[in-house]
């Protein structure tokens, strides 16, 4: 009923932007062959706009014939006028714009000091539509969006995403031109999913771009050129979490440059290699808010909050990892054959089982919550899942698929791997598998493939 009342308001006020009747401001939106002349109304402009208040009480704007006169060049005419028809009668269609101009949208209501709640609903659409912007789009739009202090929700995403996919940034050439108060804010936070020398290696390498005359041999530095790059990195070595880095990995890749370390902190890490029970080196924790070392060849710790999730019936990446994944298996490590893996992986309770795809970059893997055992036995329960990444470096690839038939949920058999329902099931020799959408949902998993390596972890609730 309520909706009745206002929608004759907002119609009238939809025909007033069309008819432009008694207007009383022109405004030269675009320059060159894409400059158009707007027309609206000053009293609706300066109480929905903070920039157009000013501009009118202050006098600012030239004035002839009655009618005020403004010239916004850097805006064009199609954004001038979403804007405008935004601010008479409240309608804004972002689905039938493009990323790009939805990002010019978003700058010129900054600019133009339109209401915050428009400005947040642009950020969170631009978020929830991964059509507009996929992930490689992440960096440059951190750029743009880090040029403006009020784009925090779209920032943090950016950020977020980065930290959760590195492999869209570091190592790549993208990293050699990002500005470094952006580099700062991705090394300083703690769910940067890179091994600490990754970071370490990313750093020096981004250094060298920013200086391309100094020397690429540290050995062979002038002292003018040590004292450039100390300067370069003053703000970014405390960042690095050198308790992470091993002792071999600093003598290969960090002793090199040992010269732009403070003598404090190399002193710290010369204990922490030589005496036991050194945990920390600096003020920040380890990376992530939870201490988990993986041991794996395959995946990474975003990759355990992720599953976390999924055990956890939460759809997410968790930051809190509640479980310990101890690996007991190894394919490439402990071979192919069915006895060596019932060997190892009978009787060890809940497990998760993953594998790659032979020449692909796809990871393929089921999750069940009670021991293996048992000759021929089916199991039965709600909690176990499938997953399939079609990119195993890109976390949200990954797609859960939660059982639709529980009487089928798995088979222990000795003489076979794993066997989740049909749809997973990993034939004698252990690097043949083959897919058979049934008890799970299709995630489109190919249906007869091989596998590089597979490994299992025992998955233990922490106390």
């Amino acid at each position: 009923m309520q909706q009745q009342l206002y929608l004759p308001v907002i119609n009238s006020l939809e025909n007033l932007f069309k008819s432009k009747k008694d207007y009383d401001v022109i405004i030269q939106a675009g320059e060159d062959n894409d400059q158009k002349e707007i027309f609206a109304h000053s009293n609706i402009l300066r109480y929905q706009s903070d920039y157009f208040d000013t501009a009118f009480s202050d006098n600012r704007v030239k004035r002839k014939d009655g009618k005020y006169f403004f010239e916004k060049p850097n805006i064009s005419p199609y954004i001038f006028e979403i804007i405008i028809r935004h601010l008479y009668c409240g309608q804004l269609n972002l689905n039938v714009m493009n990323g790009p101009d939805i990002l010019k949208l978003l700058v010129a209501t900054e600019e133009l000091g339109l209401d915050r709640v428009l400005s947040e609903y642009i950020q969170e659409f631009l978020i929830e539509d991964q059509n507009k912007f996929s992930q490689d789009d992440c960096i440059e739009l951190l750029k743009i969006v880090f040029q403006h202090g009020t784009f925090t929700i779209l920032e943090d995403y950016c950020l977020k995403t980065i930290c959760q996919v590195p492999a869209i940034l570091f190592g790549t050439d993208k990293i050699l031109s990002l500005p470094a108060q952006i580099l700062e804010l991705l090394l300083k936070r703690d769910d940067l999913a890179l091994d600490e020398i990754e970071l370490w290696n990313n750093l020096v390498r981004w250094a060298h771009a920013q200086q391309p005359t100094v020397n690429k041999d540290p050995s062979k530095w002038t002292k003018d050129e040590l004292i450039l790059m100390e300067k370069m990195l003053l703000n970014f070595i405390p960042l690095i979490r050198f308790h992470n880095i091993s002792s071999e990995e600093y003598y290969n890749k960090i002793l090199p440059y040992d010269d732009l370390l403070p003598k404090k902190l190399r002193n710290e890490i010369l204990k922490s290699y030589l005496v036991t029970n050194v945990e920390q080196i600096g003020l920040l924790p380890s990376r992530f808010s939870f201490d988990v070392n993986v041991n794996s060849v395959l995946i990474n710790a975003t990759h355990l909050s992720l599953f976390t999730g999924w055990i956890d019936k939460d759809d997410e990446a968790l930051q809190i990892i509640p479980y310990k994944f101890n690996l007991i298996f190894r394919a490439s490590r402990d071979g192919y054959k069915a006895s060596v893996f019932h060997e190892k992986c009978n009787n060890e309770g809940s497990i998760i089982i993953l594998g790659k795809i032979r020449g692909t970059n796809q990871i393929v893997g089921g999750y069940k919550p009670f021991y293996w055992e048992g000759p021929g036995v089916y199991k039965y329960t709600r909690d176990s899942f499938v997953f399939f990444f079609n990119d195993y470096r890109y976390i949200d690839t990954g797609k859960i698929g939660k059982l639709i038939d529980e009487d089928l949920t798995l088979i222990c058999n000795g003489r076979w791997m794993p066997i989740f329902g049909k749809d997973l099931a990993m034939q004698l020799n252990g690097y043949k598998w083959t897919s058979s959408p049934y008890a799970y949902p299709n995630l489109n998993i190919p249906n007869n493939f091989e596998i590089d390596d597979y490994e299992v972890f025992q998955v233990i609730k922490n106390n």
